[in-house]
């Protein structure tokens, strides 16, 4: 955002994902931490348990291991062109990162040379390549939110929706954690993110036209490229692991300015049943500790979003413990906060409008049934307009905690994740840009 913002010359260079920690003879990430602790609440497993795994699950320096948001934004970097080719993918420790950040400072160098800027490769075009590797890599649902704020720095429409119609319409083709079974550097073994381009590319899915930092387009970059056979981490487009991308987004008249859900590795993508409605994460995190819910309940968790937070936090710590319990499959989750980019099973975030400008959400009860049906895109309470209206006329905003200072300053001017919860009015309204001056 920062790079489009000001419209410097500059290469993007990602500090790498953590190595895989082993235990029990499998790989294992942060996300089996925290899966663990919803199998110690169920009983499933031990303190000694709990522990090992806690003490093996981050075996280096590094971010988180599965295609969660670092990894999924790092594969965006190089899939819109900021970043060098093959840069995104090494893990931390490697060494081989220490060529790529020399590279990185020549390569700006000729980008100052060539008037190569920011603006010039982040377009339309190559904000629907970055949303194609997000589907195709079953990333984190908050790219929808991370894509359309750097278009929104640069003044170009690409809202929730746009990117929503993309992730349908792109094959889910890396079997990446937390939706499948491999982590980042399994990804790198097999040549990393530009492997998945380059089935993109030759299946008509990516623009390869699109500039990159190095002065070269896509296709060029990707022309030496050659898909290995020998794998399973990353398959053809003709052979998906889904014909749908890992991440769509839904509406209806509880997200009427849309919501996002990551169905990467789900086999049934509709779900029914009564709301569980909690205005904090906290308290549902305490029912899940408790096993106060029953199979078929809907979590709503509210006044979670931009505004209502205020800053939209990730509910990773009970979406994990709810997994790890065993209820993948048997409840859901909706929230007008975010998801850890580690998030799995039926949860569904960014719903809009949020509840704390009145939005759907913040009019739910108790035992509202709620329809969730990510085949056809679809997110509705089974209440009529009359009812939705007669409830507004009733609520109240709510106050949060933060009545000063810069949380509550970022709360006056944030706007919806509909348009990526940006807090300025961005490119569009710009008199000039910073590098001009």
């Amino acid at each position: 955002m920062a790079m489009v913002r000001l419209d410097v010359p500059s290469v993007f260079m990602y500090g790498g994902s953590i190595l895989p920690g082993r235990h029990k003879g499998r790989d294992i990430t942060v996300q089996d931490v925290f899966e663990a602790v919803g199998s110690h609440a169920a009983g499933k497993i031990d303190d000694e348990e709990l522990h090992a795994i806690e003490c093996h699950a981050c075996p280096s320096s590094g971010s988180c291991g599965g295609q969660f948001t670092a990894n999924t934004m790092a594969c965006v970097s190089e899939a819109i062109g900021l970043a060098l080719p093959g840069s995104a993918g090494a893990p931390a420790p490697y060494d081989s990162r220490d060529a790529y950040a020399e590279a990185s400072g020549a390569v700006v160098m000729r980008c100052l040379e060539k008037g190569i800027r920011p603006r010039k490769i982040v377009t339309r075009r190559s904000l629907e390549n970055a949303a194609r590797v997000v589907a195709a890599t079953g990333g984190s649902t908050n790219a929808a939110l991370h894509l359309p704020a750097i278009a929104h720095e640069a003044g170009i429409d690409f809202d929730i929706h746009e990117v929503g119609r993309i992730f349908r319409e792109t094959p889910y083709i890396a079997d990446l954690k937390p939706g499948g079974k491999y982590v980042a550097k399994d990804l790198f073994e097999v040549g990393g993110v530009q492997v998945v381009m380059k089935a993109l590319l030759d299946g008509g899915f990516l623009d390869g036209d699109c500039l990159s930092v190095t002065g070269r387009t896509i296709g060029e970059e990707l022309e030496a490229i050659v898909f290995p056979e020998d794998q399973d981490v990353v398959r053809p487009v003709k052979k998906p692991l889904s014909k749908t991308g890992g991440v769509v987004s839904l509406k209806g008249n509880l997200a009427p300015e849309g919501a996002i859900v990551k169905i990467a590795g789900m086999s049934e993508l509709k779900f029914r049943g009564p709301a569980r409605v909690f205005d904090c994460e906290e308290d549902a995190f305490e029912a899940v500790k408790k096993r106060a819910y029953k199979e078929g309940d809907v979590f709503v968790i509210r006044y979670e979003g931009p505004k209502g937070g205020p800053g939209m936090r990730e509910m990773l710590a009970t979406t994990a413990a709810l997994y790890g319990q065993g209820t993948g499959g048997k409840v859901a989750l909706i929230t007008d906060g975010r998801f850890s980019g580690a998030t799995r099973g039926f949860c569904i975030g960014h719903v809009g409008p949020e509840a704390a400008v009145g939005g759907p959400i913040g009019l739910l009860k108790d035992g509202d049934m709620i329809a969730i049906d990510a085949d056809k895109g679809t997110l509705d309470v089974e209440l009529s307009d009359a009812e939705l209206a007669t409830r507004a006329k009733s609520w109240k905003p709510r106050s949060h905690d933060f009545q000063s200072g810069a949380l509550w300053r970022y709360a006056q001017t944030v706007g919806s994740a509909e348009f990526g919860a940006v807090t300025h009015p961005g490119g569009k309204a710009e008199t000039h840009v910073f590098a001009d001056i």
